[in-house]
């Protein structure tokens, strides 16, 4: 009773990983064992990959072995969105992937999607594990795709850096090109930032901003020094525009198909991840800004109220539904309760 027979598919021609000939049943509850693939496209330093890793030991350990997750980093599965296809039919059980991976499948995604839903990593990590929130939108994909979130992990909160000086207002980017990521939504966020939009690819943006093409960019401050971006735009100034969202997925058979008590273990696990996470982030928050300011980079706290202020609109501009509203009202109403 083969699960699958297809190989799993890798990005840039690299050998295709195969998957077992005789694989457990897909049947609801009776499945007792077998292996997760999941594609990620951080490398194996990054604090996702530790937090995976370490799910799947936990995995492993509290299972004895009858189910473990080998992740495949750096994209060896493909982009994103290669990899999400690659969950929905069901030749990768899990990835990791963007908001707006997902807001292409389901457009009420973007109520999360937004600069202004979250505060802070607190709020967001509330949120995005309260069933009372987020639970339908979740499942929202299940039958239409075969894929069910599980949760997230923070990408950080994300700032604007600059080669020409500090900003610590819109007007400050008036005239100025600021890369961005290409959707509708943050090229309308770049232009409520005072700034021209100019959609580009990440790795292209280092050779940008080095080349005048770009005179500024917006990240987490992990990015910002893992990719040496602070050698052509030294100044880092503190907007706190957005946080961003990553999302873990899972195809919906396979995690129908495990047992009540190993779905528990698997369930107990992701919150271990999602909660090491966290602190793997802020710790490679702290050493990127080291980083950073030993290779040059000065960094300025400014009002991150303005910048705030000036992307309120996009929320009417941008949630046209109830659902969107509904999940975008509960989503800032948890920014009032305390953390824990």
């Amino acid at each position: 009773m083969g699960r699958r027979a297809a190989a799993l598919a890798a990005a840039a021609g690299a050998t295709a990983v195969a998957a077992a000939a005789c694989s457990p049943s897909l049947e609801p509850g009776a499945n007792e064992g077998d292996v997760f693939h999941l594609a990620l496209n951080q490398t194996e330093t990054h604090p996702s990959y530790i937090a995976l890793d370490r799910w799947g030991e936990h995995l492993a350990e509290q299972t004895g072995g009858r189910w473990t997750i080998d992740i495949y980093p750096n994209e060896t599965l493909g982009a994103q969105a290669e990899a999400l296809q690659l969950v929905s039919d069901g030749s990768v059980e899990l990835a990791i992937v963007s908001g707006p991976q997902l807001e292409n499948l389901n457009r009420d995604f973007i109520a999360l999607n937004l600069p202004t839903t979250f505060d802070d990593i607190d709020h967001q990590m509330r949120v995005v594990h309260d069933m009372a929130v987020v639970g339908e939108l979740y499942s929202s994909l299940e039958e239409t795709n075969n894929i069910t979130v599980l949760g997230g992990f923070t990408q950080g909160e994300r700032s604007v850096y600059t080669a020409f000086g500090p900003v610590s207002s819109p007007a400050d980017l008036a005239g100025q090109k600021l890369r961005v990521q290409e959707s509708e939504l943050n090229i309308a966020m770049a232009q409520a930032l005072g700034a021209s939009a100019t959609p580009m690819a990440y790795g292209e943006l280092y050779t940008g901003l080095q080349a005048g093409v770009v005179d500024a960019a917006e990240n987490n401050e992990v990015s910002y020094a893992s990719q040496r971006h602070f050698e052509v735009a030294p100044h880092w100034s503190y907007t706190r525009h957005q946080v961003g969202l990553d999302y873990l997925v899972v195809n919906s058979d396979v995690l129908a198909s495990m047992t009540e008590a190993d779905r528990a273990v698997f369930a107990e696990g992701w919150e271990l991840a999602r909660a090491t996470h966290v602190e793997l982030w802020r710790a490679a928050t702290e050493e990127a800004v080291i980083t950073a300011e030993e290779g040059g980079a000065t960094f300025h706290e400014v009002d991150a109220s303005v910048f705030r202020e000036a992307l309120e609109p996009l929320a009417e501009r941008f949630l046209t539904t109830e659902t969107q509203w509904e999940i975008y009202d509960g989503a800032r109403a948890a920014s009032t309760e305390p953390s824990g």
